[in-house]
This record gives structure tokens, C-alpha cells and sequence, in this order.
């Protein structure tokens, strides 16, 4: 069953890591324009895992700004997960502290939306599915980033080949995967204007974390979706 589950995620993840292995080398590729040694850039790649939080870090490295501003604005881009973790946790509560562990770490956008999915498709979230998941997106990201430091300078700048719209466009994809939920237009509607609106007035990453605010206020003030009604029985005497 473990062997079963594990594979199953695996499959699932595979399309995923396809499209989301041109990050990890773009990502490699500008930490060395930005300073970084290949050491550096596939560090970094291993240990903070988050493809937007690692491209905010290493434009601010790049411009010498303050450590503890860096941290801030890695925090404000990846404030989403905190987000993420609270709506996968009423899925993973068999999962042991140290399986929990792994699970926080190597939940990424699209590991979230699988997961969500696959609870509301009635299928069970196990640890095994879980990991075959991640892992089959964790492990290629890795080695791109090393790909792409070693190799990106051949690429030149990233926008001539359109590579600096791939990152919208996955997250666009993301989003577009729960239009079929309660009241989802109106959230995302508020959520891109009120970030679009941050990002003028406030700036990156600011405008990350007041769009998500946003969205959830809005969300949060939305009626709550009809429960289905029990079908009625009628009970005869005797």
C-alpha cells in the first residue's frame, strides 16, 4: 500500500516537475549573475525551497541590502504558506510530528493545490502519496539550479527568450485549478487588484501579502455555500 501510494504521487507530480524545472535553472542562472557561487545558489535551493522567496533573495543580495530586511521580505512572499499549512493541517492529522515535519517543509504552491484537490476528490492524503509527490518535484529543482549555475550564463538575459513570464504563468495555472469553488472570482478578482494596487503604492514583495489579506478578508465576509439537504423519509406506523 505504501509502495502503491508513493508511486501514485510520484505520477501526479511528474507533469509538475516538467514545468517547473525551467525555475529551478533560472533560478541558478541569476543567483550567479547576482554573486552567487554553484555551492551557493544549489544551498540555497536545498534548504529554503520556495522558487518566488528565492528570486526576491537573490535580487536583494544582489543590491546589498540589509540581512534582516532580506529575511522580512522573504517572510512577506512566503507568507502563503502559513496560509497553506493551516488548510492542509485537518488533512495530515495522522501524520506523525516528524512526518508533519517533511510535509511543512516541502509544501510548495502546487504541492498545496494537489493536496486540497485530492481531499475533495474523497481519496485519501497519506504520507507515502505525499512525499512521492514532492520528492519527484524537489529532487529535479535541485539539480537544475546546479544545471543552471553552471550553465545559464549561455543563456544571455532571460527576458530576450521569454523565460521572465513563465513564473505568472504557472501561478496563474495554480489559481485557475480551484475556479469551480464557492465565490471564486470575486476573491481573485479583489485579491489581483488590491496587489496590483500594493505594488504601486507599497512595492515587492509588500504587494504579495496584502493581495492574499485581501482576498481572505473578502473571503471571509462571502455566505458560506448551502449544505445539501438530507433527503426526507416518511416513517410508516404498523
Amino acid at each position: 500500500m505504501k509502495k502503491d501510494d508513493f508511486w501514485q504521487g510520484v505520477r501526479g507530480g511528474f507533469p509538475v516537475m516538467v514545468s517547473a524545472s525551467p525555475f529551478g535553472a533560472l533560478f541558478g542562472a541569476l543567483a550567479v549573475d547576482n554573486g552567487f557561487s554553484v555551492f551557493d545558489a544549489v544551498f540555497m535551493s536545498t534548504t529554503v525551497y520556495a522558487g518566488a522567496s528565492q528570486m526576491v533573495g537573490i535580487e536583494l543580495f544582489g543590491h546589498n541590502v540589509q540581512p534582516w530586511l532580506i529575511v522580512l521580505s522573504i517572510f512577506a512572499v512566503n507568507f502563503r504558506h502559513i496560509l497553506y499549512s493551516a488548510s492542509i493541517a485537518r488533512h495530515i492529522r495522522h501524520f506523525s510530528a516528524v512526518q508533519k515535519f517533511f510535509t511543512f517543509f516541502l509544501l510548495v504552491d502546487p504541492q498545496y493545490a494537489e493536496t486540497e484537490k485530492r481531499a475533495e476528490r474523497g481519496e485519501p492524503v497519506t504520507f507515502w502519496w505525499y512525499l512521492g509527490f514532492a520528492l519527484i518535484i524537489y529532487l529535479p529543482w535541485q539539480l537544475m539550479t546546479m544545471l543552471g549555475a553552471i550553465f545559464g550564463q549561455m543563456i544571455g538575459d532571460p527576458r530576450s527568450i521569454g523565460l521572465d513570464v513563465l513564473l505568472p504563468i504557472y501561478f496563474l495555472g495554480l489559481v485557475l485549478g480551484f475556479r469551480k469553488r464557492d465565490h471564486w472570482l470575486p476573491v481573485v478578482a479583489v485579491s489581483s487588484l488590491a496587489s496590483v494596487a500594493a505594488m504601486h503604492f507599497v512595492g515587492s514583495p509588500w504587494h504579495v501579502s496584502i493581495g492574499a489579506v485581501a482576498g481572505i478578508a473578502l473571503a471571509a465576509c462571502m455566505p458560506l455555500p448551502a449544505a445539501p439537504e438530507e433527503p426526507v423519509t416518511l416513517k410508516h406506523e404498523v
